[in-house]
């Protein structure tokens, strides 16, 4: 059976990658191709989170029609099939994107990824191409050779007032815990050493199942698979970082590494409140349990500007939170006025240039506390999970450290003898930027 030359674009956030990744997988055979000119297949994985997220998917399926509108040219009428998948398609739906976007061959939306492979599969096959069934063969990973994510759950059970995912992924739909121990498996026997878990809301895992487990069994369960360096878990949901499952989480211990994602969104109730953030107004309440069980806790959060009637006392009590907690990482995000949302339809709108002043303030600050952070590494020996060669620089490697998640946090640069055929290394923090780290291995 002939690999199916495809050209494979997954946007938006690592949710959407694992969707991408299991639907590559039940393809059977594949070769990647990096020109879509050349595929038979070019299948873009679209986000529709927010306006520019909607805007970047339009133009790369736009581009992608092109492309096969070009390969027609050339190969005398066959052209690649151009597939729109994911978030845009449940958002909009096919009726509306069809009238806009006639080159799309095949939308599918999120309700129907069950069968993506098998209408993908028979789209190709009544263009001509070898007629195939889907097949049930582990998820390979498209990521980096030092980690792959883990989606433990889907949609969202939240009803926060600026958010568009429980209209387009649905209500939470936790993954049975036997199914994502399998995958684990397969993902760690294919040399993964770092697992990074993924959901909307993760601390929300296991709520929906029949039996009694949550995250922090799952935790505890997966923190046993020989083979794993490093267990990370993402968006850690405030309201659900209590006494009982940070007490829980902490006898996991390595390779669950203390590091703890939680949205917090802003720090003043008032904001709070119109976000509706289900979880106490005073956001210190989550960190400082965190920091209670985990001393040493590396944190991250990610903050919304210019919501609807924020004003300059509330960005100020932000700015004061942030300089405070001394967050290990942050991202900020200018409000997006989203279709559909309560939020949209608020009094006191920011206009669009205050937002981005507001973005760039807290960012300013972020700065000088990362840059402060991570020079107090310099000088000690760090594991260091090696992702990739450094594009730039022959011999210099792209890795992170145990505060470091891959895609949203700063990288640590390594080289030295041995970094080529590493994938996890002890090596000597040498020098700090802002938001990076420069390493030896010796």
């Amino acid at each position: 059976m002939r690999p199916i030359p495809a050209y494979v674009v997954s946007l938006g956030c690592p949710k959407t990658r694992v969707d991408t990744e299991r639907f590559l997988a039940a393809l059977g055979p594949v070769k990647a191709v990096d020109d879509p000119s050349k595929a038979r297949l070019i299948f873009v994985n679209t986000c529709g989170f927010i306006a520019p997220a909607v805007q970047e998917s339009a133009e790369t399926l736009l581009d992608a029609a092109q492309a096969a509108a070009q390969a027609s040219k050339r190969a005398r009428g066959k052209r690649p099939l151009v597939v729109a998948a994911g978030c845009l398609v449940s958002r909009y739906g096919q009726e509306t994107l069809a009238a806009e976007l006639p080159e799309v061959d095949l939308w599918l939306a999120l309700d129907g990824m069950a069968q993506w492979p098998e209408l993908v599969l028979s789209a190709l096959a009544e263009r001509g191409d070898e007629a195939r069934a889907p097949v049930a063969v582990p998820r390979r990973a498209t990521t980096p050779a030092g980690y792959a994510y883990l989606k433990i759950a889907e949609g969202c059970g939240n009803a926060c007032t600026f958010c568009t995912i429980p209209s387009i992924r649905g209500r939470l739909a936790s993954a049975p815990m036997q199914a994502l121990l399998d995958e684990a498996r397969a993902l760690v026997d294919q040399g993964v050493p770092e697992l990074v878990l993924v959901a909307q809301d993760l601390t929300a895992w296991g709520r929906d199942l029949d039996g009694p487990e949550r995250l922090a069994d799952l935790a505890a369960q997966l923190a046993r698979i020989e083979g794993l360096s490093r267990l990370r878990l993402m968006y850690l949901y405030p309201a659900g970082l209590t006494d009982d499952f940070l007490a829980r989480l902490a006898d996991v211990g390595p390779p669950l590494v203390p590091y703890f994602d939680i949205p917090l969104q802003h720090a003043h109730p008032d904001i709070l409140r119109a976000m509706g953030r289900p979880f106490a107004t005073d956001p210190r309440r989550a960190i400082e349990r965190v920091r209670a069980r985990f001393p040493d806790a590396a944190l991250r959060t990610s903050l919304i500007v210019g919501f609807p009637g924020e004003r300059e006392e509330h960005l100020k009590a932000l700015l004061d939170f942030v300089a405070e907690v001394r967050f290990h990482s942050l991202g900020v995000f200018a409000y997006q006025a989203e279709e559909g949302t309560a939020a949209a339809l608020m009094e006191g709108q920011v206009n669009p240039a205050e937002r981005e002043e507001r973005r760039d303030r807290v960012m300013e600050l972020q700065r000088e506390i990362s840059a402060g952070i991570l020079a107090g590494y310099v000088g000690q020996e760090l594991d260091v999970v090696i992702d990739e060669p450094s594009p730039e620089w022959p011999g210099l490697f792209v890795g992170r450290t145990w505060f470091q998640a891959p895609e949203v946090d700063g990288v640590t640069y390594v080289s030295g003898p041995g970094a080529a055929e590493s994938l996890v290394a002890r090596a000597l923090i040498q020098d700090s930027q802002d938001y990076d780290l420069s390493a030896l291995i010796e």
